[in-house]
């Protein structure tokens, strides 16, 4: 008899402690450090050879045109497909990565399009991909600034 209530406190025991658990906390740890981590590396180099070529940085449309072909549009290409790969436990972490989602998108298709606008030399392209890559940066920043704000709620300190 004393075995039994003796298993019954111990599994009891367990069985509050899972309850105790944050899973979106568990989810958010997991999901930074672990399944966003490839998506973060691609990002950087997307958006530094971008950056290195546009802008103040712009030499040509020829150099423009090689980093989106050799190193923007790749690299981009492979965010998204870490993106879409991402395991996501929760509800809540899930809506916020959507959204990430969404801005990638738009922002792979600015990039695509501003390709073709380099080599049909149309200046219309340029000025919809410009709009698309603004709509984009309004998308991440939604995203960052929910992730912050789900990471505040459940005790996650995340990394700048």
């Amino acid at each position: 008899m004393k075995k039994g209530i003796a298993l019954l406190i111990v599994f009891t025991m367990f069985l509050l402690t899972g309850c105790f658990g944050d899973p979106v906390q568990d989810d958010l740890v997991n999901y930074v450090n672990k399944e966003m981590k490839e998506a973060q590396k691609y990002e950087k180099a997307a958006v530094s050879a971008y950056e290195s070529v546009t802008g103040a940085n712009y030499i040509d449309d020829q150099t423009l045109y090689n980093t989106l072909i050799d190193e923007v549009i790749p690299n981009y290409n492979e965010l998204i497909k870490e993106l879409d790969e991402a395991k996501i436990e929760t509800d809540e972490l899930r809506e916020i990565h959507e959204i990430y989602i969404e801005g990638a998108d738009i922002q792979f298709s600015a990039f695509t399009k501003i390709k073709q606008a380099l080599e049909e030399q149309d200046i219309n392209l340029i000025h919809e991909s410009n709009d698309m890559l603004a709509d984009a940066r309004k998308h991440i920043r939604d995203y960052q600034s929910k992730l912050t704000k789900l990471a505040k709620e459940h005790d996650v300190k995340l990394k700048k």
